[in-house]
């Protein structure tokens, strides 16, 4: 059973989201956070249930292609309505696909894109121009159709944060996706409180401005999800 505590902020009434963290190819603690999830929903039902993927689904582990598998397939997920956001890792893969250019492929490699390559079953080693042969087209498509960010009552749900004084509209891809500082020690108000991951904590962290649930699974962590229900919150691990 799952220990509700006050939230920071609050959903309308009679929805639930389950927002989880960075995967990083971790398939096996995808499929037990998703196992809990339904077991979670079986017990205490509500009307409009919402799963939120925060980024991240790829490199480093060594399972990234089934976990694109798990995210296209879509059933047996654990809620009716899931939501698919972008992190800095797919934006990684996207610019090296895209481009060919020598430092996108370097730097995505050098960021746990090799093992991303070989979940495939391409060679570390193998230049951008063969991977077309390996790659599933539907793996480009869910990347490409990726979202930046997903509003719902008082929360922004988006991959890495925002950046502190700029307006929600006039927030660049860029700090959405890779921001650190001065994000993460801020103590002022943002336009919402903040649901992110990419930076890895060993617990969640709570804040009056944000909650980080990035807790490094593919790093010996676990994979974290905070569950958001009207002004309550509480959070499962696999």
């Amino acid at each position: 059973m799952i220990t509700l505590s006050l939230a920071p902020a609050a959903l309308p009434a009679n929805q639930r989201i389950y927002a989880i963290g960075d995967i990083h190819g971790c398939d096996d603690r995808l499929a037990m956070m998703h196992h809990l999830i339904a077991a979670d929903l079986a017990a205490r039902p509500i009307a409009e249930p919402v799963l939120i993927h925060l980024g991240d689904y790829i490199d480093r582990g060594e399972a990234s292609a089934a976990v694109l598998d798990r995210l296209i397939a879509g059933w047996p997920a654990p809620a009716p309505t899931t939501i698919n956001l972008m992190g800095n890792h797919e934006a990684m893969a996207l610019a090296a696909l895209d481009s060919g250019d020598d430092d996108a492929v370097l730097q995505w490699l050098a960021n746990g894109g090799a093992q991303t390559l070989t979940s495939w079953g391409l060679s570390r080693r193998s230049r951008p121009r063969d991977w077309t042969r390996g790659i599933p087209a539907q793996h480009v498509a869910f990347l490409r159709g990726l979202k930046l960010r997903h509003v719902a009552g008082g929360y922004l749900f988006v991959h890495a944060g925002l950046r502190p004084g700029v307006p929600l509209e006039r927030q660049s891809p860029h700090d959405m996706l890779w921001i650190r500082e001065p994000f993460l020690s801020w103590q002022g108000e943002l336009p919402f409180v903040v649901v992110h991951g990419h930076s890895p904590e060993h617990d969640v962290v709570v804040r009056p401005n944000r909650i980080g649930i990035d807790t490094g699974a593919v790093m010996g962590g676990v994979l974290s999800c905070v569950v958001l229900e009207d002004d309550r919150m509480g959070f499962l691990r696999a």
